[in-house]
């Protein structure tokens, strides 16, 4: 694979990355969205309750796709991390919010810690659509 077939997404709507990752890689039409966690990209506050999170989380996420030229509708699958199982139904009803039926597949797990001590973490995988 050339580099030309791989394309950083990058938008200042979303927190910058903490380490040595992209926001999105574009790849053939597929976009890899890299982990979203709940920073406030404003002031790089942490929103707190989890289901602010989880709002923060998927709002970032949703800067991300659209970096990409994507939506909410062009995701395939995602990974949602939490750091209490607990909070399963609460993130459950947030999410349901920003995506609809079909819905994307999803795993969910339970981490041991999460960066930045946050309680959630949401990554996507998106598909652009021809003619966008």
């Amino acid at each position: 694979m050339t580099d030309s077939a791989r394309k950083a997404i990058q938008t200042d709507q979303a927190p910058a990355a903490i380490g040595p990752y992209s926001q999105a890689l574009e790849v053939d039409g597929w976009v890899y969205c890299s982990g979203q966690i709940p920073i406030i990209p404003e002031d790089g506050s942490i929103a707190r309750g989890i289901e602010d999170q989880a709002h923060q989380a998927l709002k970032n996420l949703g800067e991300v796709l659209q970096a990409a030229g994507c939506g909410f509708g062009d995701v395939v699958k995602t990974q949602v991390y939490l750091s209490d199982m607990a909070d399963f139904e609460v993130v459950n009803r947030v999410y349901a919010q920003f995506f609809t039926e079909p819905f994307p597949a999803r795993a969910c797990i339970q981490a041991a810690a999460l960066p930045k001590g946050v309680d959630v973490e949401i990554d996507a995988v998106a598909r652009k659509r021809e003619n966008r």
